[in-house]
């Protein structure tokens, strides 16, 4: 204001200023009334717009957005105590600019540590002397003596609005101040936004009120060209000096009390190494941070005497402003989900606090673009970090619930939109027991869906003598398990006295609306009197429209070196298709690259064998699918012979299973006797209503 705002005038005119001013305290008014929304739904401990956040968008983001923000906290002390050591030197030549520096930080450090109440009630002088200098300039004359008209315009050349716009904003972006005490406040959820608001509604009177003053007592290339008009404008000129003081030496001593909150919370977070947890300790009654503010203070030294610090001061602007946005966004999402959870005192609508957000993305590139890049990297970077550190936190956030609303949307979406084979993705239940025991079938079902589709593994636990509390507790290992493998899954865990009904209930129970899973994959019975029960199963799954894949006991691959799958293909009718599609998602699997699939058929003389191998291969060829075909002419031989004959060094072997009807399971029984020979046989049963023809073509 004192040094800048002639200047904004001049450039812009008086009707020019009043929209910059306008508009940059409109963006921090929608952030204000975020905040308000946010401070008075939880109670605020510590940390400032960094507990604000953290405790919504999660402790990653909240220590992206900290990290900054103490940063930018630290490093203005060293700014604004810079600005005031510079216009001392300009009054004092004979004063060394880096010895007042050192010699400010050091009395405005032991204010601070000696006690907050002192320092802000030394705010409160401070406030004295600005107001006094405000009250200077209005009383003061114009320049010759003569009045100008308020509707003069600006220089002959003047700057682009935007570009003033971008000089002005950051005088209005000080609300953050009374937020950083937040765990010193009384009662930070009435506080907060009293004072926030206060703050927003007195500085625009005043921005409002100055450029009149301006505009009537100078002309326009005078406001551009000497910094110092207020000074010369002014009643008392000295007035405006000790203005610009307080006005330095108040946000030093701002930031010098927030910043260090900010590292304490930080460090009592566990955000930060643990060699630093010394600096979450606070002192006496008030818990004063005085680690973290000393180390705050050394920060400050260390940046004042080594020099310039111009070249970061855009990067701190950005930091800033990046806080307002994600206080902005955090409100706006909170209040958009309409959690139970969320029921703030002060209601801001969601359209609100996003435009907010929308308005400071775009002052930060209207600023200074290359510097908003800089601050986004760093930024992704801390979030990154802290995402792969997994840090463990005792409160909740709102991801679950955005997650959730997601889920919700696309669900409903899912359930309108009636099947369509062109968006067919495997959805496949695995019925595995104890992970440990069966992995084979969640390695293969792995390797099928990958990141395309979606795992359940299921487990049926016996009734009798299991407690629901076991049940939960066996489903919490096996998830743990399965994350230390790398494997992405939902897992469900049930009670039935017999396992195979309680395999019907699943299947016919588990999902919600149309997201069902369309696959089953089981092992094979490994007791004969269970035979019949497991054969039933089987037919209830293709009654209840569930694909189904069942892998021998003895199922175990290699994925060292070259391998070929064996698919015994009928056609595409049938379990033709799925077998196509299964083997498919297996080739493009990062761990079986390698392996080959060759589509196998028996013919009975060679003249169909030239007729089908042409078809297949055109077939093959339409499907876009790299399989290679191999026709084999019978010759009066058995099938199953042929199989052995053709498939024993095969890899893996899959086949077809006959649609389940009253004689199923002596006709598996037979299967399983004429096909005992054979390694990694898995069979297939498709029964979804979905056309594999389609999902090929």
């Amino acid at each position: 204001m004192y040094l800048r705002f002639g200047w904004v005038v001049g450039n812009v005119g008086l009707l020019g200023t009043l929209a910059i001013v306008t508009l940059g305290t409109s963006i921090t008014f929608l952030t204000a009334l975020s905040i308000a929304s946010i401070a008075t739904n939880a109670p605020v401990k510590a940390g400032g717009a960094y507990f604000l956040i953290s405790r919504s968008l999660g402790l990653e983001m909240g220590s992206a957005i900290g990290i900054p923000l103490y940063l930018a906290q630290a490093f203005s002390v060293a700014l604004y105590i810079m600005g005031f050591s510079e216009s001392m030197v300009a009054i004092f030549p004979m004063l060394d600019i880096k010895v007042v520096g050192i010699i400010t930080t050091i009395l405005l450090t032991l204010l601070a540590l000696f006690s907050t109440k002192a320092a802000i009630r030394a705010q409160f002088v401070i406030l004295a002397v600005i107001a006094f200098s405000l009250i200077s300039f209005f009383f003061g004359k114009p320049i010759g003596g003569e009045s100008y008209s308020l509707l003069e315009g600006p220089v002959a050349e003047p700057e682009n609005f935007w570009v003033v716009f971008a000089v002005f904003f950051p005088a209005v972006t000080g609300i953050m101040a009374g937020v950083n005490m937040s765990g010193d406040l009384k009662d930070p959820a009435k506080s907060i936004p009293k004072g926030t608001f206060m703050a927003v509604g007195v500085g625009y009177i005043i921005y409002m009120i100055v450029p009149f003053f301006f505009a009537y007592r100078a002309d326009a290339a005078t406001l551009v060209s000497d910094n110092m008009i207020m000074q010369r404008l002014a009643y008392w000129g000295i007035a405006i000096v000790l203005g610009i003081w307080g006005a330095t030496l108040s946000s030093a001593v701002g930031s010098l009390l927030g910043a260090p909150r900010v590292l304490q919370a930080l460090v009592a977070d566990k955000v930060l190494p643990s060699k630093l947890s010394f600096l979450a300790k606070g002192s006496g009654a008030e818990k004063i941070p005085r680690a973290a503010t000393i180390f705050t203070a050394v920060v400050a030294l260390v940046l004042i005497i080594v020099g310039d610090l111009n070249m970061i001061a855009p990067i701190l602007t950005m930091f800033f402003l990046t806080t307002y946005g994600t206080l902005n966004l955090t409100s706006g999402i909170e209040t958009m989900l309409q959690s139970p959870s969320f029921r703030p005192k002060f209601r801001v609508h969601w359209i609100f606090s996003f435009l907010g957000t929308l308005g400071c993305v775009a002052v930060m590139f209207l600023i200074n673009a290359l510097a908003t890049v800089d601050a986004m990297v760093f930024i992704i970077g801390i979030y990154v970090r802290m995402r792969r550190r997994r840090l463990k936190t005792t409160f909740g956030d709102v991801t679950g619930g955005l997650l959730l609303q997601i889920v919700r949307y696309a669900l409903l979406r899912l359930d309108a939109k009636a099947d369509d084979a062109k968006s067919w993705r495997p959805n496949i239940l695995v019925f595995s027991g104890i992970p440990t025991k069966r992995w084979h079938l969640i390695d293969f079902a792995y390797g099928i869906a990958q990141e395309k589709g979606l795992i359940t593994v299921a487990t049926i636990l016996p009734e009798k003598g299991v407690s629901q509390e076991r049940v939960t507790k066996h489903a919490h290992n096996i998830a743990s398990y399965l994350r230390e493998k790398n494997i992405k899954t939902l897992v469900r865990v049930t009670r039935a006295e017999d396992p195979f009904v309680g395999s019907k209930h699943l299947v016919n129970s588990y999902g919600l609306g149309s997201l069902v899973p369309n696959t089953v994959l089981l092992g094979d019975t490994e007791e004969n009197s269970h035979h019949t029960a497991y054969c039933e199963m089987i037919a209830h799954f293709y009654q209840s429209k569930r694909n189904v894949i069942i892998l021998q006991n003895d199922f175990k691959l290699d994925y060292v070196g070259t391998k070929q799958i064996d698919l015994w293909w009928g056609g595409l009718k049938g379990n033709g298709g799925f077998m196509m599609i299964i083997a498919h998602l297996i080739k493009t699997s990062p761990r079986w690259r390698r392996i080959s699939v060759c589509v196998k058929m028996v013919v009975a003389t060679e003249e169909a064998a030239r007729g089908t191998r042409e078809n297949l291969k055109n077939i093959l060829q339409e499907m876009r699918v790299d399989f290679s075909s191999h026709i084999i002419v019978s010759g009066g031989r058995r099938f199953w012979d042929i199989l052995q004959e053709e498939s024993q060094d095969s890899t893996m072997v899959m086949m077809g299973l006959k649609t389940p009807d009253d004689d199923f399971a002596d006709y598996y029984k037979q299967l399983k006797a004429n096909t005992q020979a054979i390694k990694n046989k898995v069979f297939f049963l498709a029964s979804e209503h979905i056309e594999f023809e389609d999902v090929l073509n």
